[in-house]
């Protein structure tokens, strides 16, 4: 078996699969990029299990075979070289040896038929999105996902696809983001909790491209396809909770302001916050924000006055800075509408401008208690 492929192109598809291996594997062979040669193709693949991730490479060749190469050292060693071809040889003494323009290098390489199998899906139901639309939805909301491995379905990203929209939502009981496109559907209702690994090499892939990728699901898997790539993972088993049932309905009391003008205020106040808590305090009367913080045990406090446009009762509510801090960095629009009904209900924030045509962001974030 034998193949000439240009360094830099394999290292770049080398290192996204590489996100897929973790760093510690219990079956010995995950630590290994699989290689399955079929003439001017290369598939090469990488697992934990749970996420397999393949790429279709183009190589000058014309054997086949499959063998499974040390993901790191590979990678490793691709780093130092500059732009050239590389001659991968596979040897009888169980190596594989590599030529550049300066020298060889063996590495031993596993038996491919030991790489664990990628999942087949059985009669699953697809939907086709741009890539960008995708990778925007992750971002909006896999900040809110939960991390608690006592409850894994919060750990996910739930994805509810129906003709009429696509939704996305994440949560941790504290806060949750619901991101919807109306301008994107699916052919039939379909729900599946995507877990957050995966997720990320999506994110990270697809930011800013316009290839469309096919989205395949069932009962128990997913698969994502787009150009040379194909990605399948197992998804996080459960039912997520209604979360529209903690979407408050009624909030008569709407406070907008400049985002950016809002973010800075808190973070600077939250430094004076409470350290277990960081809790801070808005208080609007008429035009005028109040954000203040106190940490008693060091008699540290800040307060800051914004002028704000408010429609609404006079009122007190508390929130963790933390979250309110990230929510508001998650978004990109210039104005933010901040919705409440009472100080022990849940915060409505969304984005005024900014969006899309048919693009929702929703954000929740909860409210601790003030003490007077």
């Amino acid at each position: 078996m034998k193949f000439i492929v240009s360094s830099t192109y394999l290292l770049k598809q080398l290192q996204v699969l590489g996100g897929v291996i973790n760093n510690s594997n219990t079956l010995p062979i995950l630590d290994n990029f699989l290689f399955d040669l079929n003439q001017k193709e290369l598939t090469v693949s990488a697992s934990d299990l749970e996420t397999t991730m393949s790429s279709v490479l183009e190589v000058d060749s014309d054997n086949e075979g499959t063998i499974a190469v040390p993901a790191k050292l590979l990678l490793e060693i691709l780093k130092t070289f500059p732009e050239q071809p590389l001659t991968f040889v596979v040897e009888d003494n169980n190596t594989v040896e590599i030529s550049s323009n300066h020298g060889k290098y063996a590495l031993a390489y596993a038996d491919g038929a030991e790489f664990p199998k990628s999942v087949e899906l059985s009669n699953p139901s697809s939907t086709t999105v741009l890539g960008d639309i995708l990778a925007t939805a992750i971002n909006k909301t896999i900040f809110a996902a939960g991390n608690d491995d006592l409850r894994p379905v919060m750990s996910g990203v739930f994805f509810q696809f129906s003709p009429e929209s696509l939704t996305f939502v994440a949560t941790d009981a504290h806060k949750l983001v619901k991101y919807q496109r109306t301008d994107v559907t699916a052919s039939k209702v379909a729900e599946f909790i995507m877990p957050k690994k995966p997720l990320n090499l999506l994110k990270g892939i697809l930011s800013g491209s316009e290839t469309e990728v096919l989205i395949e699901y069932n009962e128990s898997n997913a698969k994502f396809s787009f150009e040379n790539t194909i990605l399948i993972c197992r998804l996080i088993d459960g039912k997520y909770p209604n979360y529209e049932a903690v979407i408050p309905k009624e909030n008569p009391n709407k406070l907008s302001i400049a985002r950016t003008q809002l973010l800075s205020s808190v973070r600077r106040v939250s430094i004076f916050s409470n350290k277990t808590t960081h809790q801070i305090r808005l208080k609007i009367a008429g035009a005028e924000l109040n954000i203040s913080a106190e940490d008693i045990d060091y008699s540290n406090k800040a307060e800051e006055r914004l002028t704000c446009s408010y429609q609404g009762d006079d009122m007190q509510i508390g929130f963790n800075s933390r979250f309110l801090v990230e929510m508001l960095n998650n978004l990109t629009s210039d104005d933010v509408q901040l919705e409440m009904s009472l100080p022990n209900r849940a915060g409505i924030l969304t984005p005024i401008d900014g969006l899309d045509e048919g693009e929702n962001v929703t954000m929740l974030v909860m409210p601790v208690m003030l003490n007077s």
